[in-house]
């Protein structure tokens, strides 16, 4: 079993950054694909960025493409989300999502990821 615990959430007015941290309870995350999803009241989980157990490939919801950035190390056990210019409608409850995805599995897949941390809420005031 892994645990995800995700920090780094917060209140803050749009145009600003937030940096969101994700730590693993495991080593054998490593050789995990590590992903963040977000959901907004009343709407569904949605897809936001996700990196390969190697770093070597990501992907982005077009919505965050030039303004966010994951990154993860995996000598700490870690993945980090890098948001700027935060827009209102980033608001959300974001999650950190790990998984051993096939080689042939998008990472926006969210059914192929199979651990979820409990959430860290994200809100930027217009």
């Amino acid at each position: 079993q892994v645990q995800l615990v995700e920090s780094g959430g917060g209140l803050l007015q749009a145009g600003g950054s937030l940096r969101l941290s994700c730590a693993a309870s495991r080593q054998t995350v490593n050789s995990y694909a590590m992903g963040w999803f977000r959901q907004a009241p009343g709407k569904e989980r949605e897809f936001v960025a996700a990196i390969s157990w190697s770093g070597s490939n990501t992907d982005y919801a077009d919505s965050v493409k030039g303004r966010f950035t994951i990154s993860r190390d995996n000598a700490k056990n870690t993945v980090y989300l890098q948001m700027n210019n935060l827009k209102p409608e980033d608001t959300a409850v974001y999650y950190c999502t790990a998984g051993q995805l096939g080689p042939w599995v998008p990472l926006d897949h969210k059914e192929s990821y199979d651990y979820w941390g409990q959430g860290t809420q994200v809100t930027v005031s217009s």
